[in-house]
């Protein structure tokens, strides 16, 4: 639910698609903003709309669709949304990217509330999981425990704000940089 991982969505797909096979792509959940059931209040909800305006300015081809701000009631929750990617990687974890990518879908096109577990669990059987399952894994004490330990990893690990890129290798972990517009930059720091 980071709008600037929203953002770098086209570059990190041409990213991957250019990584050789010995480098594994592992998504690490940053968490964001823990559970809430209070409406954002109108000063963030302006301030969150205005990155928005920012981020289309800065990475253009960038959309998103403004109304989530009159058809939704927001709240600075992004924790739901985190452990509904675990759940989803649980029960099969070939749609892990997918639940991601509809969560994204979901927030920033498709004016969808990704704090709402209904919204999650709608996603999830649009992908073909059994929304039972997703439902019972969705708020599960496993499903929060994985989520808290992934937080910690990133953060044990050198994450610097959403979208992080971290390189794991013989002598550790090693923070990637990036440019929202250029895969190249990336590319580069990996001798691609």
């Amino acid at each position: 639910m980071c709008s600037w991982c929203w953002a770098f969505v086209p570059v990190w797909n041409t990213i991957k698609q250019n990584l050789p096979d010995h480098i594994e792509v592992r998504y690490v959940l940053g968490g964001l903003a823990p559970d809430s059931n209070e409406p954002m209040p109108s000063a963030m909800q302006a301030a969150i709309s205005g990155y928005w305006k920012t981020i289309m300015q800065r990475v253009p081809g960038t959309t998103f669709n403004f109304d989530f701000w009159e058809k939704c009631e927001p709240r600075r929750s992004t924790y739901p949304s985190c452990r509904a990617v675990i759940a989803a990687r649980n029960q099969d974890a070939s749609k892990e990217e997918s639940m991601i990518n509809a969560i994204q879908q979901g927030y920033y096109l498709r004016a969808m509330n990704p704090s709402n577990d209904s919204t999650l669990i709608e996603l999830a059987s649009e992908l073909g999981l059994n929304p039972e399952q997703f439902e019972e894994d969705l708020n599960s004490a496993e499903t929060q425990r994985t989520l808290i330990e992934e937080i910690n990893m990133g953060q044990a690990i050198g994450a610097q704000g959403f979208p992080s890129l971290i390189l794991k290798n013989e002598s550790g972990y090693r923070f990637i940089a990036l440019d929202y517009n250029d895969a190249n930059v990336t590319l580069a720091q990996l001798g691609l």
